[in-house]
């Protein structure tokens, strides 16, 4: 790329960011994600992601080899304002079940199953939860969304990056799960237990459904429990990401107490 200010958002390698912030598909075909913030890049470095092009605004910007932009070119980029005025092209990774391996219930962990998640604002911000309660894994079954959408790094603040994440089918996560004799906790309405009745001390996988439609029946037969968080007011429901967050504590809380 040549070291001289772009200027013209008809650039090829601009016109080429702003494509990878709109279609999922070519992300997908390119391998290739879009992140902005300097918060957010060094996240992605740090966790060892690949780093292909950096566009800045600032020339004294930290970031080694970073290409000047003007003010014009920046937010014709941007899918955000407020973005410290750098946006960085990524290369993906491969987010497969087997990478999450090392995971058995003799050590305990803690995991999050979100089963069909439509939004990718409430897919970021249950990742941004798991990285603040060290959660172990979070699987994402059967999306709807794929994990480098531009509002999902923004929500995730980056947790995208840092909390272990994996992309399966709800068949493979439940035989995935039982091989490993990993309790299997799903969020639901009907026939469940107060959520802090039950234990949540070892090895747990909690699992959420939408918001509209809830688990699909494979994963309420595959549970060993049926937990809910009780509803006092005149709404019947929460936020998934919210619901996640108070589960998830809950086991932080629980695994604080001394057995």
């Amino acid at each position: 790329m040549e070291e001289s200010i772009i200027t013209s958002v008809q650039n090829a390698h601009i016109k080429h960011v702003v494509a990878l912030q709109q279609k999922s598909s070519l992300r997908r075909e390119e391998g290739l994600f879009v992140v902005e913030g300097q918060r957010e890049i060094e996240h992605c470095i740090e966790c060892g992601y690949e780093v292909v092009e950096v566009f800045s605004r600032h020339e004294n910007i930290t970031i080694a080899n970073a290409t000047i932009v003007t003010q014009q070119v920046y937010e014709k980029m941007a899918y955000r304002g407020s973005t410290e005025g750098i946006i960085a092209v990524v290369k993906c990774k491969d987010h497969a079940l087997s990478h999450l391996s090392s995971l058995t219930s003799q050590h305990s962990p803690l995991v999050i199953v979100l089963e069909s998640v439509e939004k990718p604002g409430n897919l970021g911000a249950i990742l941004r939860s798991a990285d603040a309660a060290n959660v172990d894994a979070v699987i994402v079954c059967d999306p709807l969304t794929d994990l480098y959408n531009p509002n999902l790094i923004r929500a995730s603040i980056g947790a995208i990056f840092t909390v272990p994440t994996a992309v399966c089918t709800s068949q493979e996560c439940i035989a995935f799960l039982k091989e490993r004799n990993i309790k299997i906790l799903t969020a639901q309405l009907q026939d469940s237990y107060e959520y802090y009745d039950y234990d949540m001390r070892s090895g747990t996988a909690i699992v959420m459904g939408t918001e509209s439609t809830g688990l699909t029946q494979q994963w309420r037969e595959a549970a060993d429990a049926h937990i809910r968080i009780p509803m006092l007011g005149r709404l019947d429901s929460l936020n998934v990401s919210v619901s996640a967050a108070i589960l998830m504590f809950e086991a932080v809380r629980q695994r604080k107490v001394k057995r």
